[in-house]
């Protein structure tokens, strides 16, 4: 006969809902967006028990990781986090463009959301700008909303 720690014991070994992939490169603007999108979850009632935060290099590799994490049954949302800035070559562009599409087929690909919070600016300060710490306007703590939303979202559908 089951008992009440069975429920217990499956909340225990749950592992995270949400995912948030963090790129190491300009670790200076990621580290801000991270924080915001940690914050922001905080305020809309997600345990932290419920967010697993993976790094990776740089913003390249944010779509492979997040389609492994969107693939797994127990996250609901992945959000991708990076900033690209503009420099005096085409990698920018290759980078950025190729971030994003990766970022939209793993969306597509599992039929979760998988938001795209990469900065792509022709400067730094663009970038500081729009991951300002304490800022609710900060993009990472936008993200954090829209994966919420989403979840929300397509969970009625």
């Amino acid at each position: 006969m089951p008992s009440k720690p069975v429920l217990h014991k499956k909340r225990a070994v749950s592992l995270p809902h949400y995912a948030v992939v963090v790129s190491r490169f300009n670790s200076s603007i990621t580290e801000n967006l991270l924080k915001a999108c940690l914050d922001e979850f905080s305020r809309l009632g997600v345990c932290e028990c419920d967010i697993q935060v993976v790094y990776v290099p740089g913003a390249f590799e944010l779509p492979v990781t997040a389609l492994a994490l969107a693939r797994k049954k127990n996250i609901q949302a992945v959000i991708c986090l990076g900033a690209v800035i503009r420099g005096q070559t085409f990698h920018y562009e290759l980078v950025a463009g190729q971030a994003a599409s990766g970022v939209m087929n793993a969306s597509l690909m599992t039929g979760k959301p998988v938001i795209f919070e990469v900065l792509a600016a022709d400067t730094i300060r663009l970038c500081e700008d729009r991951a300002k710490p304490g800022d609710r306007d900060n993009k990472g703590a936008s993200a954090a909303r829209v994966a919420v939303e989403m979840t929300g979202t397509l969970k009625g559908l």
